[in-house]
């Protein structure tokens, strides 16, 4: 009797079988067998390690140190920093390899003729936890938010109101924990909520003056929370029978989580698990109803989230009209859900905003990046444009009121979106989760300030939800570009501009070396007839 072999949910077992005969004729002959296609998966996972180790390596020299560099000085680990142009071209090489890497595995997870090769969800934890580590044990790269986040946390460790003042005034120009910090920020009041300074005050209680060990807290903070992730991700996903490989590859594995928020130490990293675990405990694995306690445990991690960064509130709305509708839609369901979760919210930011000694002041702190000119967001472009065409024209320069309309105009678009979501979901025809992640979406397309980091705001709810088969082609896209866009230095190239475009090209010279190895592996002949491919052991 034989066994029939049990196919996973949502992968193709459709390939050919390894050819019979042993002359290589016939027409599938040169077409590669299902232990080919293994051995590429296999390939592929060590193309990504490989660059993902040349980048924590490379780091050493390309990363985001503070000033001055704790490495100067060291023979061996100070090595990469002497050259730092050789050092940034390795990065890129090695970034382009784990990008490539990513791209290649989620080919086979997503095409539906490569399902076969694609790794196991096992596989796939494995894989992203290899190519984290070498990340995770390195300096910090991508960005310099970490001193921002050491030397704000400091400033309300030492009594005084981070919301009011900047770092450089607040510790002084010569202070450790500001000679990190790029200029345009070093006078910025911080722009986070009560939750994140304080658990930042925790950090700088134990670390002090020494940057590293601060770093080193934070990144620990850092990878708890994409542990958090991880456990919650395929959970969501749940809800909607959605193979929980492709939804951890795309939403943990993904490079852009990598380099930000493994590397980066973004608080993202606290904001979305606390986000996607609230949305988890809120609506549970199905349209079960659920308890209570439950809603409020869910509400107050949401909450939370939105302590860190204010936009997760969002996710509250959408909720709150989800369960709405589930009870019957009556008016006494409006009453009582909207005033529970109102009392939640105001409960649970009272509660941190209080524990900072500082009442509600971090309400003030919201509009302090819209001083600093995003050139990422589309608002901030059109009000630059306006204002220059106003010039052309002989009309003055208006930029700031072309600015402040464009900005103006922006918030409108995204208050019609979320109102337009909201109703959706309470018609039933949009789930919360998908609501969630695309009115963060607006908030980050439409926003004034917008970072490569924030699309994690849209992408890892909506990576969990029916809509990611539809546009994932389009997520995996968006992901492989912006994961090119930041330097690993975290820093601008105004005095050296030489040195970018240069690590560039070595760094796209070595990469292209990496594929012809990579190519001939692949074509390597395995089989006595030479093809490359080698017939499966008869069962």
């Amino acid at each position: 009797m034989v066994t029939p072999e049990v196919v996973p949910p949502g992968r193709d077992d459709s390939l050919p079988a390894a050819p019979s005969g042993d002359d290589g004729a016939g027409p599938d002959a040169a077409r590669p067998t299902r232990r080919g296609l293994r051995d590429q998966a296999r390939i592929a996972r060590r193309l990504g390690l490989t660059g993902a180790l040349l980048m924590g390596i490379s780091a050493l020299g390309s990363g985001a140190f503070p000033a001055p560099n704790p490495l100067n000085g060291l023979r061996v680990l100070g090595l990469p920093a002497r050259n730092v142009t050789l050092a940034i071209a390795v990065t890129y090489a090695g970034l382009l390899m784990v990008v490539t890497a990513w791209l290649w595995i989620a080919r086979m997870l997503t095409a539906r003729g490569a399902r076969f090769p694609a790794p196991e969800k096992r596989e796939l934890g494995r894989t992203a936890m290899l190519w984290g580590l070498p990340l995770a044990l390195a300096p910090p790269m991508f960005s310099k938010d970490i001193y921002s986040y050491l030397a704000q946390s400091a400033t309300l460790a030492r009594g005084i109101d981070p919301y009011t003042i900047g770092p450089a005034q607040a510790l002084g120009v010569g202070d450790p924990l500001v000679g990190g910090i790029p200029t345009i920020w070093r006078d910025t009041p911080a722009p986070y909520g009560p939750l994140f300074l304080g658990l930042g005050r925790v950090i700088t209680a134990i670390s002090g003056e020494n940057v590293v060990l601060g770093i080193f807290e934070h990144r620990v903070l850092a990878l708890l929370g994409v542990a958090v992730i991880v456990w919650a991700l395929p959970r969501l996903a749940q809800r909607f029978d959605l193979d929980a490989g492709l939804v951890l590859w795309l939403g943990v594995a993904n490079p852009l989580v990598l380099f930000h928020l493994v590397s980066g130490i973004h608080n993202e990293s606290i904001m979305l698990p606390l986000l996607l675990l609230g949305l988890y405990v809120m609506l549970g694995r199905d349209d079960a109803e659920q308890p209570w306690w439950k809603i409020t445990l869910g509400a107050a991690l949401i909450v939370a989230a939105a302590a860190v960064k204010l936009p997760a509130l969002l996710a509250l709305g959408f909720v709150g009209v989800y369960l709405v509708r589930k009870r019957g839609g009556r008016l006494v369901d409006w009453v009582v859900l909207t005033s529970w979760l109102t009392v939640v919210a105001a409960v649970v930011l009272s509660a941190f905003s209080f524990a900072t000694g500082l009442g509600f002041n971090w309400l003030k702190g919201l509009s302090a990046p819209s001083a600093i000119r995003s050139w990422f967001s589309v608002t901030t472009d059109l009000g630059m444009l306006g204002g220059q065409i106003g010039r052309l024209f002989g009309l003055g320069d208006h930029s700031e009121a072309t600015l402040t309309l464009a900005r103006g105009l922006g918030w409108a678009v995204i208050a019609v979106v979320v109102v337009w979501l909201l109703l959706a979901c309470l018609r039933g025809k949009l789930d919360p989760v998908t609501g969630t992640g695309a009115g963060l979406g607006a908030v980050v397309l439409l926003g004034p300030v917008v970072h490569p980091w924030y699309l994690f705001w849209a992408l890892l709810p909506l990576v969990a939800t029916r809509a990611m088969p539809r546009y994932r082609r389009a997520v995996i896209a968006l992901s492989a570009v912006i994961a090119l866009l930041v330097p690993p230095t975290g820093a601008d190239f105004i005095f050296r501009a030489f040195q970018l475009p240069l690590s560039i090209i070595a760094g796209l010279v070595m990469f292209a070396l990496s594929l012809l190895v990579v190519r001939r592996v692949l074509h390597r002949p395995a089989g006595r007839d030479g093809s490359g491919s080698v017939p499966e052991p008869a069962s």
